[in-house]
């Protein structure tokens, strides 16, 4: 098993990078960077490649809709060849609040948008000649308004004809779609105790599917890390983030965090979560996260404690735990964890 850590992605970019960048001689082994609607994550990753030498580095996630396959496949490349072949892609459909409200796009064909994405990326990278013409065409045909382009491949040359892609996803026709065209998977608010009740399905479904060539998915998932006798006090701390998700990542109806929510066995809880935070009562709607659901997807406690945390995630299919340290020696928390796996 890996370790890895979410950027802090609500924080000065500089300093939450340098401290990532820190944690590399503690046994980290990569770094995930969120986009949202904030910074974009390609400008920070290629600063941690500048900063790191082992790190793997990896957006978590660039949505299909505001860039092209084509730019896509280009940024991936780049940020590999700066990082001597450390990039990981991490890409999904992000949600229509965003790609909607944020990049004017309509959120339309989710699946097929990412499933295209891959397919595509994976030829530019071998250096193929793209012509292509489904959900985007590559060229632009006439009747589409195409006068000049042509077929191209892509100019430089990749480090790697193969750069692992992760595809955040939650829904089972995603999780599905996941297991059978990624290298990895990348889980929201992932509970390693019913993961397989909800998501079990999909995955077997799909690894039906999976071409031999990819090998086992990859899955990354983990929550905020503290050890010690009274460390089981930080689990409180991922309570806005999950009301956040469960209440304000989405309209009702259209909440895939949510819908994650009522299918863990916490509908009574997540209906009123997303009540108070849509009627901006976000404090309120933090307290009413169920201590269950902060427990079981945080690693916050005695070392013994946080010990069994970490098998539960790997018993469940982890391969790449992904944590928050909590505290004042992040590096002393990344050090002891590592040395368990």
């Amino acid at each position: 098993m890996e370790l890895s850590m979410m950027l802090d992605y609500a924080a000065d970019p500089r300093r939450a990078a340098d401290q990532a960048a820190a944690l590399e001689s503690a046994g980290l082994d990569a770094v995930w960077v969120a986009e949202a609607w904030g910074f974009d994550s390609p400008t920070i990753m290629g600063y941690l490649a500048a900063r790191t030498e082992r790190l793997k580095i990896g957006s978590a996630i660039m949505n299909v809709y505001s860039r092209t396959p084509g730019l896509i496949a280009q940024t991936a490349a780049g940020l590999d060849a700066l990082s001597g072949g450390r990039a990981l892609l991490g890409l999904g459909a992000s949600g229509p609040q965003v790609v909607e409200g944020w990049h004017g796009k309509p959120y339309d064909k989710p699946l097929g948008r990412t499933r295209e994405t891959v397919e595509l990326c994976r030829r530019i990278w071998r250096r193929e000649t793209i012509d292509h013409h489904g959900i985007t065409d590559m060229p632009l045909p006439p009747e589409r308004g195409g006068r000049h382009g042509k077929p191209l491949k892509i100019l430089t040359r990749p480090v790697r004809p193969a750069i692992p892609v992760y595809i955040a996803s939650l829904g089972p026709a995603n999780v599905r779609m996941t297991a059978e065209i990624a290298d990895g998977w990348l889980p929201t608010l992932f509970v390693p105790e019913k993961a397989a009740a909800v998501w079990g399905g999909p995955l077997a479904e799909g690894t039906a599917k999976r071409a031999p060539e990819l090998g086992p998915l990859q899955t990354v998932a983990g929550g905020l890390l503290a050890i010690g006798d009274d460390a089981a006090a930080a689990r409180d701390l991922a309570r806005p983030q999950i009301a956040l998700y469960v209440g304000g990542m989405g309209a009702v109806g259209k909440n895939f965090y949510n819908d994650l929510a009522v299918a863990y066995g916490y509908g009574e809880a997540a209906r009123k979560i997303q009540e108070l935070y849509l009627a901006g009562r976000r404090r309120d709607a933090a307290a009413a996260v169920p201590d269950e659901f902060c427990e079981l997807m945080t690693l916050c406690g005695p070392e013994g404690y946080v010990r069994e945390r970490v098998e539960a995630f790997r018993e469940a299919g982890v391969t790449m735990l992904n944590v928050t340290p909590v505290g004042p020696d992040p590096a002393k928390l990344i050090e002891t964890v590592k040395s368990w796996l």
